[in-house]
């Protein structure tokens, strides 16, 4: 690994740059400075910046306290890295547990706050009332989308009113422009007539989509800034959504989609794909949840064959499970939904 690697991941873990090569010297030549002058003589740091460096790496246990006067003692690499992963890990499943929370209480974050200013755009919170407001503030935050567009798609869908969420053409337009867009869409919504094929389209557009399960609430985010979060009842024409742009609300808006972006199953786009009518026969039956027994005595072949098949058609569909390639055959339009 390169020297500047080893920096990188340095600072990755939370550690400051001074404190590497503090660590180095205290690991390689042990007792040699008697001092923290000696040492930022050494290195050529000042003696506040060796003071800080020290203090830090205490902190993240990669030093323990000195035996007499002189400077701290480094601990093992092994020791302090994995203790220090550990940490780390530890604060993710924290912040997992604390995002997990909020997934069924954003609409009650939102009331809480709205009720305790008069005026809750001065907090940037704003509410939008009525379909079309809400339409046309969805479509200037699209238009307004430099680098990401990131949202959450779920039912319940409106029929006749905007629900607040971006058509298919909206979505696809910051593509184009060379945005990257997410799409986290719940599985139940592929039950909804012309749903699944409408998302092959946006991903033959370049649309990264994923698909989740029990999704706790639609929402999208523009440049990790600003989220709009839609009317939970899409069907009210008098119903309000949420502009968000204040960064408590949004570091944990962005963060849940994040979250839920790496739980969700990838899928891709349809290309140039040819299915015959027996391998449609093949995910038909296995996506209604026959075992490859089963399958294999309703075909009349012998179970490596389907077996085989079965391998080919995931290879084929850029599944890694077979719950993949259920979901991908969907939205190639391979099965009806």
């Amino acid at each position: 690994m390169r020297p500047d690697d080893v920096a990188a991941q340095w600072e990755a873990l939370g550690l400051g740059a001074d404190g590497l090569p503090v660590y180095e010297a205290l690991l390689n030549l042990p007792g040699r400075h008697a001092s923290r002058t000696a040492l930022a003589r050494d290195l050529g740091l000042p003696v506040r910046r060796i003071t800080a460096a020290l203090d830090q790496l205490a902190e993240h246990g990669f030093t323990r306290p000195a035996l007499g006067s002189g400077l701290p003692q480094a601990v093992a690499p092994a020791t302090a890295l994995r203790g220090l992963l550990h940490l780390h890990q530890a604060q993710v499943l924290r912040r997992s547990a604390e995002l997990e929370e909020l997934t069924g209480s954003v609409d009650r974050i939102s009331a809480q706050l709205l009720s305790t200013v008069e005026d809750p755009r001065s907090i940037g919170i704003e509410t939008v009332r009525g379909g079309r407001a809400i339409a046309e503030r969805v479509a200037a935050l699209l238009v307004s989308a430099r680098e990401e567009v990131a949202l959450i798609d779920r039912p319940p869908y409106a029929s006749s009113q905007p629900d607040g969420m971006p058509t298919p053409l909206d979505v696809a337009a910051p593509v184009r422009r060379g945005a990257r867009v997410r799409a986290i869409v719940d599985r139940e919504g592929l039950s909804f007539q012309g749903r699944a094929r409408g998302l092959n389209d946006l991903a033959e557009q370049g649309v990264q989509i994923r698909l989740g399960t029990d999704l706790p609430t639609k929402l999208f985010t523009v440049d990790r800034r600003i989220t709009l979060l839609p009317p939970t009842d899409a069907a009210d024409p008098t119903a309000s959504a949420l502009v968000v742009s204040d960064a408590l609300l949004g570091n944990a808006l962005v963060p849940l989609f994040d979250l839920l972006w790496e739980r969700a199953v990838p899928i891709g786009s349809a290309g140039q794909d040819r299915v015959t009518d027996e391998d449609r026969e093949l995910l038909t039956m296995l996506a209604s949840g026959l075992k490859d027994e089963a399958i294999a005595r309703r075909l009349d072949v012998h179970v490596h064959t389907v077996r085989r098949r079965m391998t080919r058609l995931m290879q084929e569909l850029n599944a890694q499970t077979r719950f993949q390639a259920g979901v991908q055959a969907t939205l190639r339009g391979w099965l009806t939904v």
